[in-house]
């Protein structure tokens, strides 16, 4: 069993927004997060993640709960797998009751990446290369390049340091065929992985004896998902926040050389086109992205195929096409920094340059052609905004040398009702109520105060909720709402709290008291024994008082 305090330590260290962002695409809405709820089917965004109360909420469904719940409800696991998930992402160790299994995390990843920089600096070619392509030795530290010998060896290492080889077969640091174990990376350039918070959890490798494969990543494991990681990012995390922007290149060493060169918000996709698994992280800060891309068919067909996505996504950025043969590394190695620094500023707007590039497909002297490419053109702009449509409507008539009337756009508004949050049905919402079960929730240092005065009963709208506050029941789905909703405020004062109160009870017995007043079926003695004890009540509260009721 894991121990509390471990569980504890390991909650202090999760991150809502970190964790869940990175699962799900979310958006800035205020102080808190919004997405579509990835626990049923909706079109609307009605799940909200908080950072301030390390919560999340869905208004649709009801689903809730902090970091270590998502992952359990998500990755349908158990609150003990949930844990020792995140911990292994957060590069966390956690402590056991049974000493058997307080065990390290393992350093194999961590020992094999030192085994391969310690290679690299006794491997002349392999340096030369490296020095060749413009590579400073900073840069190899700091990015830990190293370099993978023959598949004995890296085996050999990893059974003479004590280490598992079923545990590097898991990692995929070695792999298992034929009755014969084998290193995943042999006679290359290595170029280790990170998650987003920095863990070793993978290795991108280089050929330099010709092997048929140029790059070769880590196979897929539990922690490496090449389809959701992006090379260096734990490197530009900071500068990515900072500059409000990313630039997403095709290779490792185009971003080693732009980091060299000063664009450390420098990143690369690994071998593999743009996701849809990637926004969650290009999200992360909000940046203006940049692609990066090679001007051959391969990269304009990449970057085609990632500016749809970031476009139909509400992205904002562009495309930077690097032509003649040259890359990223290149102008850096060249000393075209400058030029560089100008393209990155100026990219190709990421819905014209899709525009443009369909258009390039077909031959628009061709009356046919030209119908399709425009009914290419028009599919790729339903996936856009209303807005945006409208907008690139005469950009794209205007490229065909046709009328806008041609370029027919059918835009439907969403009306699946049964999308719509829960909250947002027929229940009548007191937002004074609301705020008083909020500030419960957050100051429980009142609840004396407000019990002085006050029980559920009096509530004619929330009294439930309230009930559920005062029993610290956070985990019900109506009081995890209150908590995300910006609308709702709390008290932050006693002497707030106090002229509150006065208003509602003075409001409450008003109220009362008018009942009395129509009330016809008690006698006249029973009638003015009320109006006094209200009125009474009434004058005391105008005045200030806040007796025990």
């Amino acid at each position: 069993m894991i121990t509390q305090d471990s569980i504890d330590a390991l909650k202090a260290r999760l991150d809502v927004v970190d964790v869940v962002g990175s699962y799900v695409e979310l958006r800035k809405a205020g102080a808190n997060f919004k997405a579509p709820c990835p626990f049923h089917d909706e079109k609307t965004a009605s799940f909200v993640v908080s950072p301030s109360k390390q919560i999340y909420h869905c208004f649709g469904c009801g689903a809730g709960g902090d970091s270590v719940k998502f992952v359990m409800e998500y990755e349908k696991l158990n609150y003990p797998e949930a844990l020792e998930k995140l911990a292994s992402s957060y590069n966390f160790s956690l402590a056991y009751t049974d000493n058997k299994h307080n065990k390290p995390r393992s350093q194999l990843m961590d020992k094999v990446n030192a085994y391969y920089q310690d290679l690299l600096t006794s491997n002349q070619t392999a340096s030369d290369y490296l020095r060749d392509r413009g590579i400073y030795e900073s840069s190899v530290e700091k990015f830990g390049i190293g370099y993978a010998p023959d598949s004995n060896a890296t085996i050999n290492y990893i059974k003479s340091n004590m280490f598992n080889v079923s545990e590097a077969i898991e990692m995929g640091i070695v792999g298992y065929d034929g009755g014969r174990y084998f290193a995943r990376f042999i006679e290359r350039i290595t170029f280790p992985i990170h998650s987003t918070n920095g863990s070793l959890i993978g290795f991108g490798g280089r050929t330099i004896t010709g092997h048929q494969a140029k790059y070769v990543n880590s196979p897929e494991t539990p922690f490496f998902n090449k389809s959701r990681l992006l090379y260096a990012y734990h490197h530009a995390r900071q500068d990515i926040y900072k500059q409000k922007a990313i630039v997403i290149t095709e290779g490792y060493l185009d971003v080693i050389m732009l980091h060299q060169a000063g664009f450390t918000n420098a990143v690369a996709t690994l071998g593999t086109a743009l996701t849809a698994e990637h926004l969650p992280l290009l999200r992360k800060g909000e940046p203006r992205i940049v692609m990066a891309y090679d001007g051959d068919k391969a990269g304009r067909n990449a970057a085609l195929k990632a500016a749809k996505l970031l476009s139909a996504s509400g992205f904002n950025g562009g495309v930077v096409i690097f032509e003649g043969g040259l890359d990223p590394a290149d102008m850096v190695k060249n000393g075209q920094v400058e030029a560089l620094s100008t393209m990155f500023r100026k990219p190709r707007a990421f819905i014209e340059f899709v525009l443009d590039e369909i258009l390039s497909l077909y031959d628009l002297r061709d009356p046919k052609a030209k119908e399709a490419c425009m009914q290419d053109a028009i599919a790729y702009l339903k996936t856009l905004s209303a807005m945006l449509q409208e907008e690139y409507k005469s950009y794209l008539a205007s490229r065909l040398g046709i009328s806008p009337s041609f370029v027919r756009l059918t835009n439907q508004t969403n009306t699946n009702k049964q999308n719509a949050p829960l909250i947002q049905k027929n229940t009548h919402k007191d937002m004074w109520e609301l705020s008083l079960v909020k500030t419960v929730l957050e100051h429980p240092r009142f609840i004396d105060q407000i019990l002085d005065v006050i029980d559920p009963s009096l509530l004619q709208f929330h009294s439930q909720e309230f009930a559920h506050a005062l029993k610290g029941d956070t985990d019900s789905p109506q009081l995890m709402a209150i908590l995300v909703d910006e609308k709702i405020s709390s008290l932050e004062s006693e002497e707030a709290l106090k002229a509150e109160l006065i208003t509602f009870l003075t409001r409450h017995y008003e109220r009362e008291l008018k009942k009395v007043n129509m009330q016809g079926s008690i006698s006249f003695e029973e009638k003015a024994f009320y109006i006094r004890k209200f009125r009474g009540k009434i004058t005391k509260l105008k005045q200030g008082e806040l007796a025990k009721l």
